[in-house]
């Protein structure tokens, strides 16, 4: 009787160092969850993923506008192709932002906003209806590509240094969108559009 009770002890004994082990794994995980959102790469990692998501709005809105101005119903189509994938895009930057427990946010991208006026100055400057607007156009989006894929490329490397896997592969997935609308635009440019524009008077 004396060693089924001694067992019992043990046993509870055993038990009860599982669970303080079990809280204390969680405590230190909890403790190095909060350092890593205290520190200087967290929050720059943060404030990144708030000016791409201002960009991605402001581009949004931009294509909506290029599109009406292009003159080639192929260039259109681009710009509306595109406008459907930011929306996803913006889509999965609030997905990120849930990920790493933050709140979305915009913060204003001054570089976003100073390649979307270069853009309407190139509309604003060609003549409606001809191929040197469109030659202008294609160069403008690929500002906005290439500001982008800078800046997806860095998040995601980001992300996968911080151990955010699931936030990298949806960081990556818009990369890589973003480098075929680039592709998608040369091939453009390069297969008919130029050559037609420098035919113009």
């Amino acid at each position: 009787m004396a060693t089924k009770t001694e067992n019992n002890s043990a046993s509870a004994g055993k038990k009860e160092q599982e669970n303080l082990s079990q809280a204390n794994l969680q405590k230190q995980a909890g403790n190095q969850e909060q350092n890593m959102k205290d520190s200087s790469l967290h929050k720059f990692f943060v404030d990144a993923l708030k000016d791409i998501y201002f960009a991605e709005d402001a581009i949004l809105d931009a294509l909506g506008k290029m599109e009406s101005a292009a003159t080639t119903e192929e260039l259109k189509e681009v710009f509306e192709d595109h406008q459907l994938q930011t929306k996803k895009h913006i889509s999965r930057l609030e997905k990120v932002f849930k990920l790493i427990d933050e709140t979305p946010e915009k913060k204003e991208c001054k570089a976003i906003v100073g390649i979307i006026k270069e853009g309407e100055d190139i509309i604003n400057s060609t003549e409606a209806g001809s191929m040197t607007r469109d030659v202008g156009l294609i160069i403008a989006a690929q500002k906005v590509e290439h500001y982008e894929i800078a800046t997806y490329g860095g998040l995601v490397q980001l992300a996968i240094t911080m151990n955010h896997d699931k936030a990298a592969d949806l960081l990556d997935r818009t990369l890589e969108e973003e480098e075929e609308t680039d592709l998608l635009l040369t091939e453009i440019a390069e297969t008919s559009i130029n050559v037609d524009a420098e035919q113009e008077d």
